[in-house]
């Protein structure tokens, strides 16, 4: 079974119209600048995953800085995901930094989305220990929902997008709220070295890492790598549209990971971190 674990949706609408929403929020227009930069619905999605035999995706919006839009995307994801609902997993995208965004956030799991995320602390114009942040982390908590966060490194080089909240402010963040299911994107900025160190190692029992994008960043042996010291850890993401599905799932393929290894990349590790399997159901 293969789960991409990291996949952006957006209506149709925004597909059409990219230039309004781009000149509406400054972090989707640095995102999108370039025409290369894609844009895809959920039918697209669907196409893609047929031809990369990917059995299943979690998908989420843009997240957006208005809440409106938001809300927006977040329609677009429920509605999809109730049109494949064996295909599709949706998380809702919220702004957490206005007041609309804990509605918001309510409203979508009531709704079925089995979490939040991706947010995106520096398009969104939060940090990680934000007294505003408080009152989600609590009802995902009471929900047993997880949280997906964009981590950025903090070092090498400049690309459009490149975020300021990295490793220490996720570490920070899972420290406080141990109970808290995170996703941390993009190997959390490198947070997935640090579980080598074992008095770190407690304060992420309940954390992920996806590895969306992650050859724009990193070589392909950091899988391989982190697979030795945390392997149920890592979390097959692709970051769809912005990387290939197929070319993605060939890249794991070819690492030559051993099958429990490579199970619990595309697909078992992720579903624990959902909470659609008990810690004792998986060998770690």
């Amino acid at each position: 079974m293969i789960i991409d674990g990291h996949v952006h949706i957006v209506p149709p609408s925004i597909v059409r119209d990219r230039a309004h929403y781009m000149a509406a929020d400054r972090w989707f227009g640095i995102l999108h600048a370039s025409p290369r930069a894609r844009l895809v619905s959920a039918e697209e999605l669907i196409h893609s995953m047929d031809d990369a035999e990917v059995d299943a995706a979690l998908c989420f919006g843009f997240a957006f800085a208005d809440n409106a839009i938001c809300r927006l995307c977040n329609d677009h994801v429920l509605e999809a995901a109730a049109r494949w609902p064996s295909r599709l997993i949706p998380f809702a995208v919220v702004n957490p930094a206005e007041e609309a965004g804990l509605a918001e956030a309510e409203r979508c799991l009531a709704a079925g989305a089995a979490g939040v995320g991706e947010l995106m602390p520096d398009g969104q114009g939060f940090g990680l220990g934000d007294p505003s942040l408080e009152p989600l982390l609590a009802l995902l908590q009471q929900h047993a929902a997880p949280l997906m966060l964009h981590i950025s490194e903090l070092v090498g080089h400049q690309y459009a997008g490149k975020g300021t909240v990295g490793p220490l402010a996720a570490y920070t963040l899972a420290a406080a709220h141990p109970e808290l299911r995170l996703i941390l994107s993009h190997w959390g900025g490198g947070l997935a070295l640090y579980e080598l160190m074992p008095k770190a190692r407690p304060s992420l029992a309940n954390v992920w890492y996806d590895t969306a994008a992650s050859p724009l960043l990193y070589e392909d042996r950091i899988f391989s790598e982190v697979s030795l010291w945390a392997p149920t850890k890592i979390v097959f993401g692709t970051d769809y549209p912005l990387l290939s599905q197929k070319r993605m799932v060939a890249r794991v393929r070819a690492l030559g990971l051993n099958q429990e290894q490579e199970e619990a990349i595309l697909a078992t590790n992720l579903l624990r971190a959902l909470g659609r399997l008990q810690a004792d159901e998986v060998a770690p």
